[in-house]
């Protein structure tokens, strides 16, 4: 492999030119307040409950139904915004999620039976709102593109890439800084310390986000005569990056209980917070790296690839039986996560039409969600039955059967011709060959960071 590093800042506008947008810092600053905190839930229940009932198995299973819950109601979620608007839908579900997380907290800590905690955890849990795909349409909206006409005949703004180059960042930071904030304030401060940070957060930053009501997009007009829009889902790509996602859950889940029962069993509890930011970081460093390059292979050989290195990266936590070799492997898997999450975030765009992209959005938030739930729930198992070694089987195990079904079904991820209308009478568009990359002086990189760094592949 070769590689050589041009400077090439015209390439695509960058983060800052973005960020001058009229209007866009009032919804980015409280959007990420509100969405940070879909990073923290998970594991702030799994401490919280470990604490009160001192069981990694019972702590996953109110975890998982709140993951479930969750991933369940996204769609909904995305379908009732798109139909009523964000702040109608928004301000009630804030609103309800505070006192759902609220009560939890309270049951927990009044040292409530596994069963009631579980049952909380479900409104705690289809509550969580859906901001990530809230403020990617507001990009879209606002730069013209999404359902625009724009967007059909190719038109909108040149930083629509840019927009969302910057929203995967947004999204790779709430994944890898919530828990690591969450896991500081519940072994810092006190067990409960990460729910209650986490119910104000998404508190204040939902009503301030949903008082944006300027930069809101326009409602979709009522479907045709008979006609009804379809569901992202009935589109196989989206199927087969949910899979690939439900991967990525299962080792977010799994690392989070695998690595604070570790932490217990070497008599450090505080070292949790470490590790895991020691993961969080390899994270972060690869998303900000796949932004500098011009990729010269497509996006679907880059998610294969780079899915691949994540499968080999979490087959081996297993056997790490120190805190240095643990805190290395985890820095591999931080590093593997980050281009495959991206890459699966950015194919919606060429998969998906833009009057199903938010609902779509949803589907794979969701499916990180649920699989982040399950994992949590079979690692809780694992390792109060076994040890901490046998909990991190659960990340190799997700990625192992979700590379599988990557290479098998691969196919469905070229790309859609392009259409602005989903209907009952249309099926999906058939698969054209994966798109080829643009030539050498039209690339541009994937986050916008002002340069760029061709890499060939030889």
């Amino acid at each position: 492999m070769t590689s050589a590093v041009t400077t090439d800042t015209s390439a695509r506008p960058g983060y800052g030119q973005l960020l001058r947008t009229p209007g866009a810092i009032g919804f980015v600053l409280p959007g990420f307040a509100a969405r940070l905190p879909f990073g923290m839930l998970t594991i702030s229940i799994l401490l919280l409950v470990q604490h009160t009932t001192g069981s990694y198995g019972s702590a996953g299973i109110v975890a998982a139904v709140t993951g479930i819950s969750m991933a369940l109601s996204a769609p909904v979620m995305g379908k009732l915004t798109d139909r009523h608007g964000q702040s109608a839908v928004l301000v009630p579900v804030v609103l309800m999620h505070a006192a759902a997380v609220s009560t939890l907290v309270a049951l927990a800590l009044l040292g409530a039976p596994v069963w009631a905690l579980a049952l909380a955890a479900v409104p705690a849990g289809a509550s969580v709102p859906q901001v990530g795909p809230m403020v990617r349409a507001r990009w879209a909206a606002k730069l013209g593109g999404g359902t625009s006409q724009a967007e059909g005949s190719g038109g909108g703004s040149p930083l629509l890439p840019t927009a969302a180059a910057f929203e995967s960042v947004t999204d790779e930071f709430t994944f890898v800084v919530g828990p690591v904030l969450a896991t500081a304030l519940c072994t810092g401060v006190h067990p409960a310390a990460g729910l209650i940070t986490e119910a104000a957060l998404t508190l204040a930053g939902g009503l301030v986000f949903a008082a944006q009501r300027a930069t809101q997009p326009v409602l979709h007009a009522p479907a045709a005569d008979g006609e009804r829009h379809a569901s992202a889902l009935s589109f196989p790509g989206l199927r087969v990056l949910i899979v690939a996602f439900l991967g990525i859950g299962a080792v977010f889940g799994g690392m989070q209980v695998s690595l604070a029962a570790f932490s217990n069993e070497i008599g450090n509890p505080g070292a949790n917070g470490l590790l895991y930011g020691i993961f969080a970081a390899g994270n972060m460093t690869a998303g900000i790296a796949c932004g500098a390059i011009a990729w010269k292979i497509g996006p679907r050989r880059r998610l294969l690839l780079g899915y691949a290195g994540l499968t080999v990266a979490a087959s081996v936590l297993w056997t790490a039986h120190s805190m240095i070799l643990l805190g290395a492997l985890g820095l591999v898997v931080g590093l593997c996560i980050a281009p495959a999450l991206i890459t699966g975030y950015t194919m919606i765009e060429s998969l998906i039409p833009g009057n199903a992209r938010t609902e779509a959005f949803t589907w794979l938030t969701g499916a990180v969600a649920f699989g982040q739930a399950t994992a949590v729930t079979l690692a809780g198992r694992l390792t109060d039955a076994h040890g901490s070694s046998y909990g991190f089987l659960v990340p190799m195990a997700g990625t192992v059967l979700a590379l599988a079904t990557l290479v098998t079904l691969r196919a469905k991820l070229a790309p859609n011709a392009p259409s602005l209308v989903i209907n009952s009478s249309a099926a999906p568009a058939p698969a054209a060959p994966e798109a080829a990359e643009p030539a050498p002086s039209a690339r541009v990189n994937e986050r916008g960071l002002g340069h760029r760094v061709p890499v060939t592949v030889d």
